[in-house]
């Protein structure tokens, strides 16, 4: 019998090849946790896993190679879970969950075809958004941990779910009042209107949708303009202490009567509730509400809620809403922070600080460079719950003026879109602080009055403010041309002090401001009172708003 002789170079082939399939696969392996260790908290150079140390075929040092690299990938994994852990359990978060945003469908359908057998809860999800909101708790952030690991390539972001709530007042008092001017039930005249307006249009054919503790009926909403949204809390606004926020900021927005007067008491009204029985809601619903906003005809979405934590999730969201012609104004918030909270930080966003009645910061809203625009939030009359009515003040007061503002605008002048309607209404803010955009106002002071007046003779040089200038030691008056029309040579009168001095003001255009900087000298309790006026020059036409011709300040110079 003839016997084929074995050829001694096949072991070593199939070895080889054995090698290689396994050096493939831990490359590909090591890839994949490799990017979920560095997109998601742990170190780039961690240790990654391994194939199986007991492969059919391997040597012993193969084996033993593989065993410790196996080893390593458990403290790396275990390493990259309390990353995760500790990046999820963020203060301002919801706790035990997770957000997760995928970079395309393929992505989050596979996801939700394999979460249930990975072991993960899905507590909501969004195929608009390509995102899910999951339990991470402590049962189920071992199999959260895996799975990211194993999938990062699919992954666009993986966070905590922010909080977000009503932007809470520090207590005001008069150290945090004094000389600051109520809005009460004057919010027109607050923001440029004659008395006696007639505004029962104003909204007409637009929708607003209010994402916030829901809508409580009242007599100011009439019949049948507020039409309710399900997104997860149900149709009825919250029955907490707090939860008259949403009526309230719905009521600037729309409300149509007297003693609970909108700016918009004609627009159509979305009630999206978006908190829970404690008042706090978070940025995966909210994107949700946005979304939901949107679907159903809203085109100017108004959020008096906010949080210091943005995603991914709440940027589709933003993203969505502007791709539909929709525009998100939000408020800044109450903290007297330099930084924006969510989603008012997107820049975006029409963000809105707060001023009083008479257009001075409130010393509690929130100022930074993403700041769109201020707009009186200092107890102004609103509606509450069972018919009464109450002084709404802070950040969430002033957004829904600007809310209501761009409805009034765009029904005015039918076919503009709301974005156009807040470009229109920006570039007819009042100036205040320093000149020009600033992170305290932003683009400046809502002035509907004057954006509404299509007179192509209108004159109406203003004294816009007075601002001390520590660097300079100079205290500024900045004018600027609220008018129609292009002015030159207007005269500022101005009294520090004693001393009294003139200035020409030089050529600006229609919306256009100047600085006319004047020394700052300190009485004796360290004081300057500054007295201006505003002359306009010989042969124009009468001024359209006299009483912004004048200003007087007392301002507390800094001790030497």
């Amino acid at each position: 019998m003839h016997h084929q002789k074995r050829n001694p170079l096949v072991p070593a082939l199939v070895a080889l090849a054995l090698i290689a399939f396994l050096a493939v696969s831990l490359i590909k392996h090591q890839q994949r946790i490799a990017d979920a260790l560095s997109r998601y908290g742990a170190p780039k150079n961690a240790p990654v896993a391994t194939p199986s140390a007991g492969a059919s075929g391997a040597t012993a040092a193969q084996r033993a190679i593989a065993s410790q690299r196996a080893a390593e990938n458990r403290a790396a994994l275990a390493e990259f879970r309390a990353r995760l852990a500790d990046r999820l359990a963020n203060e301002n978060a919801r706790p035990d969950e997770a957000t997760l945003a995928f970079k395309n469908a393929d992505a989050y359908h596979r996801f939700l075809d394999r979460a249930e057998a990975a072991g993960l809860t899905i507590i909501s999800a969004s195929e608009k958004l390509l995102s899910a909101r999951v339990r991470a708790n402590s049962n189920s952030l071992d199999a959260l941990t895996d799975d990211i690991a194993a999938n990062a390539g699919d992954l666009a972001e993986v966070g905590a779910n922010y909080t977000a709530t009503a932007p809470p007042l520090p207590p005001l008092d008069p150290r945090t009042t004094a000389g600051q001017v109520p809005v009460r039930d004057n919010l027109l005249a607050a923001i440029g209107l004659a008395p006696g307006a007639d505004t029962s249009t104003w909204g007409n054919g637009v929708t607003v949708a209010v994402i916030d503790t829901g809508i409580h009926p009242d007599a100011t909403f009439g019949a049948d303009r507020v039409r309710a949204l399900d997104i997860g809390y149900g149709l009825a606004p919250g029955a907490g202490a707090d939860d008259s926020h949403g009526t309230s900021v719905a009521s600037i927005i729309a409300g149509s009567l007297a003693d609970a007067p909108g700016l918009a008491p004609d627009a159509t009204l979305l009630s999206i509730r978006a908190t829970d029985d404690t008042g706090t809601s978070d940025m995966f619903t909210i994107a949700n509400a946005i979304i939901a906003a949107v679907d159903n005809g809203a085109q100017i979405i108004n959020i008096s809620l906010g949080g210091y934590g943005g995603s991914i999730v709440l940027t589709r969201a933003i993203d969505y809403a502007m791709q539909n012609g929709a525009i998100v104004v939000a408020a800044a918030g109450n903290d007297q922070s330099t930084q924006l909270v969510w989603p008012a930080a997107d820049p975006r966003v029409v963000s809105v600080g707060a001023t009083d009645a008479m257009q001075q910061l409130m010393l509690f809203s929130n100022a930074g460079w993403q700041l769109q625009i201020t707009a009186p939030g200092y107890a102004i009359q609103a509606a509450t719950t069972d018919g009464q009515r109450a002084p709404f003040t802070g950040t969430s007061a002033s957004t829904p003026v600007i809310t209501g503002a761009i409805a009034a605008y765009m029904s005015q002048n039918p076919g503009l879109t709301a974005q156009d309607a807040w470009a229109a209404l920006q570039a007819r803010a009042d100036d205040a602080g320093v000149a020009g955009r600033d992170p305290e106002y932003g683009s400046g002071v809502i002035d509907l009055g004057w954006a509404l007046d299509t007179d192509p003779a209108r004159v109406d040089m203003a004294i816009a403010s007075h601002a001390y200038d520590a660097t300079a030691n100079t205290v500024d008056v900045v004018v600027q041309n609220r008018g129609a029309t292009a002015m030159a040579g207007a005269t500022l009168n101005v009294t520090a002090g004693g001393d009294q001095s003139s200035y020409t003001i030089p050529w600006l255009d229609p919306g256009a401001s100047t600085t006319i900087k004047i020394p700052a000298t300190a009485d004796a309790n360290g004081q300057m009172l500054l007295r201006t006026t505003l002359v306009n020059p010989d042969g124009a036409a009468p001024d359209k708003v006299p009483a912004n011709n004048t200003r007087a300040s007392v301002i507390t110079l800094p001790k030497e």
